[in-house]
């Protein structure tokens, strides 16, 4: 045995002393931090521990970081899931932050970059800045003793490291951002567990610590397959979906769901909610069968008009245009469909462009209704659930644009906005699970405008 010193045994004692803090803090972290929805001047962030436990974020300009400022101090509790959410306000726009995080008083170092920003105030200024989004679907975690015998269903993890690389400033969620199982569809706890298991995935943690999130969900993070507004525990699946994620807002006044409109510079994102109000897919199609019910639908149809977003991107769940799938599209609610796609045709509203998910490939639909501008569907799935191969009868999809399927990998969706004021343009791009882009096609602004004028 090689002999050691004094010297070399009391640096070993003192490293192992000095390091024994950091790896009892390590133990109460259970996942994040999350960067939430960003502002011009206030963000949200979230924290979930292992038990209860105080934590405390500083964070400060990136160009200053003598200039260091403390976050309220939060107590995590069983009662809230360990879960800690931290507003920080008043702070400068068009800021990038640095940050870091202490539990119990103690520094918890994270070994990937830790930051979040707030929107410019370029309105009256400047061109609206340039902004890359992120997005994707469908992200099962396995464990084993829920999951079906077999094949694991999820894989690819690493998907979220090659994610985490393009370095978006936001990232959506459509839905199926965790997968329950059968014992969790009926118990509150169950659920729980399953949105804290899905979250704690250690691949998925640099991504959370510097991009801002904003989610829907789909049926699998609601309740059971191919669920809706019969589920019995949709009010409980609510709450949970507010407790995971840190969005602006969730419905609106005296409409429940996860639906939404917020902006990133000069775009706005219109995100909908297809499971809370939506009529099961066995009804026959008629005017009483809705995916997001009226309420919902009204919402929609009135934010597009008001909105002058030279792009106004609208986010489902489900597969938004396509014609020929046999599964959970919004085609399969028709009278619906119609009267979202009609709307946007009378009122003349330019610059929407679809995003959807569920179907385990990625792919971009177009439809040109006749005297209009040409209307996108760009479906991105799945991140780490078990892909579908198209099957041949698929392959001939008349609004699928060529070379733009993937179903033979995992995959996310990047949407890279740029160009001054005047002519916005946006790059929309396919990444398989190893970062390799797969296609890109770019749209103008100018490209999407309605006949007689714009709206």
């Amino acid at each position: 045995m090689r002999r050691v010193d004094r010297w070399s045994f009391l640096f070993i004692f003192l490293f192992i002393a000095n390091a024994r803090p950091a790896l009892a803090q390590e133990s109460v972290l259970r996942s994040g931090p999350m960067v939430g929805y960003s502002e011009q001047r206030e963000v949200m962030l979230w924290v979930q521990t292992t038990r209860p436990a105080t934590v405390q974020l500083r964070y400060w300009p990136v160009e200053q970081p003598a200039n260091a400022s403390l976050s309220a101090l939060v107590h995590t509790t069983a009662a809230q899931d360990h879960i800690a959410r931290f507003l920080l306000t008043g702070l400068p726009p068009g800021k990038r932050f640095n940050y870091e995080l202490y539990l119990d008083g103690a520094l918890t170092a994270r070994p990937y970059r830790l930051a979040f920003q707030t929107q410019p105030h370029w309105q009256w200024r400047t061109d609206p800045p340039a902004f890359t989004v992120a997005f994707g679907s469908c992200a099962y975690v396995n464990e084993e003793i829920f999951d079906r015998p077999g094949k694991p269903y999820g894989s690819d993890y690493e998907i979220f490291t090659a994610l985490a690389a393009q370095q978006p400033d936001l990232m959506l969620w459509l839905g199926d951002n965790t997968y329950y199982r059968e014992p969790d569809w009926f118990s509150e706890a169950g659920m729980r567990h399953r949105y804290a298991h899905t979250r704690a995935l250690p691949e998925l943690q640099a991504l959370l610590g510097a991009t801002h999130h904003y989610a829907i969900w789909d049926d699998h993070d609601y309740g059971p397959n191919d669920s809706d507004r019969s589920y019995r525990m949709r009010q409980t699946a609510l709450q949970i979906f507010k407790d995971y994620w840190a969005n602006p807002r969730h419905g609106i006044e005296g409409v429940p769901g996860v639906f939404m409109r917020f902006e990133w510079g000069d775009i706005e994102f219109f995100m909908l909610d297809d499971r809370y109000h939506r009529s099961p897919n066995r009804m026959p199609d008629a005017p009483d069968k809705l995916m997001f019910g009226e309420a919902q639908m009204q919402w929609l149809m009135e934010s597009l008009v008001s909105s002058r977003a030279p792009f106004k991107i609208v986010a489902g769940g489900n597969q938004m245009l396509n014609p020929m799938n046999p599964y959970e599209a919004f085609s399969k609610y028709q009278q619906e469909q119609q009267k979202l796609l009609q709307w946007i045709q009378t009122q003349k509203v330019s610059g929407v462009l679809f995003l959807s998910g569920d179907v385990h490939h990625s792919e971009l639909m177009k439809i040109v209704p006749q005297d209009f501008y040409p209307l996108y569907d760009f479906t991105s799935s799945s991140l780490t659930a078990g892909l579908s191969r198209v099957e041949k009868e698929g392959l001939n999809n008349p609004a699928r644009v060529p070379g733009t399927l993937v179903d033979d990998s995992h995959s996310f969706g990047v949407l890279r906005f740029d160009g001054p004021r005047t002519d916005r343009r946006v790059t929309l791009e396919c990444y398989d699970k190893d970062g390799k882009k797969r296609w890109q096609h770019q749209i103008a602004a100018k490209e999407l405008r309605a006949p007689e004028g714009k709206k």
